[in-house]
């Protein structure tokens, strides 16, 4: 796979660069020291993974991620930064992976595997980018991206997507082991699609709800969910 830098510092362009020539099946393709720099060696070279830090000069990684989401077949994004506290706005530009510096080699291998679940080519899968369903007894198929959750309903899943909503015959169980990468459970009877995911407020009493972009409906979240949730975004080591 494909990899790119994109890091103002020197030091630690070179750290990242030495870590990757111990890790077999990643090549290193560019380096650039800015977001202009990045953006003309994705005009002219495919990648398929950026290591992307946040704080640099003229415009950060955030800004710069969330206009790669914009693109059709956008590249994996793993953002590097000395600073914890950018966690909770990263996960809004939909990162594979968060390090923080000094980046290690045990914790980069492992940024890299999930990053590879997020690769041009997985993208491009059709049983990955789409969810079928029936309606009067029609088959239809819906884009991943647009689905916002799912709600267990009866016997039935209820599917809520981008201006519109049906019934599946599944079970959530079995929604998440198709989609491990693309859902998470934020309570006994809710999925919901991450790569939508916006914030977790928190509420009265220790409680929680999830707010996912596009949706205005803000989701409960059960207090054992939202211990691991919580993890997940603050997730650093």
């Amino acid at each position: 796979m494909n990899i790119m830098i994109v890091d103002d510092e020197p030091l630690a362009r070179s750290r990242l660069r030495r870590l990757l020539s111990e890790i077999a099946g990643f090549r290193l393709v560019g380096e650039a020291a800015n977001t202009r720099e990045a953006a003309a060696i994705l005009q002219r070279q495919t990648v398929d993974i950026l290591l992307l830090d946040i704080q640099m000069p003229e415009q950060d990684g955030l800004a710069f991620a969330s206009e790669l989401l914009a693109q059709q077949v956008p590249p994996a994004v793993i953002l590097v930064t000395a600073h914890p506290e950018h966690a909770l706005d990263a996960y809004a530009v939909s990162p594979a992976d968060y390090l923080l510096k000094p980046v290690t080699a045990e914790r980069l291998q492992l940024a890299l595997k999930k990053a590879g679940l997020r690769t041009r080519a997985h993208n491009k899968e059709p049983s990955e980018s789409k969810l079928s369903y029936q309606i009067a007894g029609a088959s239809r198929q819906v884009d991943f991206a647009r689905i916002q959750y799912f709600v267990a309903d009866d016997k039935y899943v209820k599917v809520v997507f981008d201006g519109g909503e049906a019934l599946l015959e599944t079970s959530l169980q079995q929604l998440e082991q198709k989609y491990p990468d693309k859902l998470q459970r934020i309570h006994r009877h809710t999925l919901v699609n991450w790569q939508r995911f916006d914030s977790l407020i928190a509420q009265p009493e220790s409680k929680y709800s999830l707010r996912l972009k596009g949706c205005s409906v803000e989701l409960d979240v059960s207090r054992r969910e939202a211990s691991r949730l919580k993890q997940l975004i603050f997730q650093t080591v």
